[in-house]
């Protein structure tokens, strides 16, 4: 028994610690060999029913200057930097069948559509009505969600063009110590449909994933590690195993002295 009590001790050490090639990033990218390259792509967001667009039409009046054309929805401008949800108020939501709606002009289709195709789209129906006029489009929904074992899952808005799986996880705070790097989810909806990636962010093949970079509601599942949540227990199993030893070798020793 008293051999016992050092041999489970050093199993439930060597299964709790971690390797460094756990607790690295992209492990398999220092190669020898100088630099490594790997391609950039993009992807071109397509805008979806109910996503939410900022428009603003500047134009020229007859004395020459420029104005604000939809001043009805940019007086909340402001606001928007300290409250999110005013972007329902300055924005513009692409209704079920795709279609946007803005003062002037009417409906107009945009589903399936980048930014900047829809600003183009804008600009050739506004200069028919205005002149010198300029139009800026950006989409203001630009939301991602990441949850699982990170340390402040939650979802976010990103206010760049692009955004990275690597970013997006920052975001949240990073990989909690019970989450590991090989399985990460992402979850994409793409053209009234779900699709899902598996991504491995120790490995290079990362930075080729289609998933690498973020879209707008994407929603990133940090998976749990067995052995990391092992390693949250250890104190709580390594108690009950020497409790168990501690009633285990009293029992023998009553036995041996009733005998």
């Amino acid at each position: 028994m008293k051999r016992l009590i050092p041999l489970l001790t050093l199993i439930l050490l060597a299964t709790a610690c971690s390797t460094q090639k756990e607790l690295s990033y992209l492990n398999n990218l220092y190669e020898l060999g100088g630099e490594n390259y790997f391609p950039m792509d993009v992807p071109d967001y397509k805008v979806q029913p109910r996503d939410v667009l900022y428009v603003s039409v500047k134009a020229q009046t007859p004395e020459g200057t420029l104005t604000e054309m939809l001043n009805d929805r940019t007086s909340a401008n402001a606001n928007y930097l300290t409250n999110e949800g005013s972007a329902y108020l300055m924005g513009y939501s692409i209704d079920p069948q795709g279609n946007v709606t803005l003062p002037l002009i009417g409906d107009i289709p945009v589903e399936g559509m980048t930014i900047y195709e829809i600003r183009d789209l804008f600009q050739q129906k506004i200069d028919s009505l205005f002149r010198h006029a300029y139009v800026e489009v950006r989409l203001m929904s630009y939301k991602f969600t990441v949850i699982g074992e990170v340390r402040a899952p939650g979802s976010y808005v990103n206010y760049n063009d692009q955004l990275t799986v690597l970013e997006a996880i920052g975001r949240a705070g990073g990989i909690a110590e019970t989450g590991t790097k090989e399985k990460i989810l992402v979850i994409r909806p793409k053209d009234k449909q779900t699709v899902t990636y598996s991504i491995d962010l120790q490995d290079k093949s990362l930075l080729s994933s289609p998933a690498y970079f973020i879209t707008p509601n994407d929603v990133v599942i940090v998976q749990p590690n067995p052995k990391k949540v092992f390693n949250v227990n250890l104190p709580t199993i390594s108690f009950i195993i020497a409790t168990i030893t501690s009633t285990v070798s009293t029992t023998l020793l009553l036995i041996n002295y009733f005998k």
